[in-house]
């Protein structure tokens, strides 16, 4: 039989309570083309339709039309503030 000590016990549980539980992922592209309300992304390879992304400066959009090179993303919002820059 396993006996388990008290210090054990406290030392895990200092453990589980110091744990870090942020969880932040991360998927970088760069803006090719902005126009018309779409951005137009290379380097968005994990992206999923449907999706939002966010852009450096703050604009939301939702990614739509997933293509072997580039990603476009329906902005919500005007897009003014967007350039050719990386996400």
């Amino acid at each position: 039989m396993v006996t388990i000590r008290a210090d054990e016990i406290s030392n895990i549980r200092e453990r589980i309570e110091k744990y870090n539980r942020e969880v932040k992922i991360v998927n970088t592209g760069t803006v090719l083309q902005v126009g018309d309300g779409i951005a137009r992304i290379h380097g968005l390879d994990e992206v999923m339709a449907g999706e939002l992304v966010e852009f450096e400066e703050g604009t939301i959009g939702i990614a739509l039309n997933l293509e072997s090179n580039n990603v476009g993303v329906v902005l919500i919002g005007d897009g003014l503030l967007i350039k050719k820059e990386v996400l």
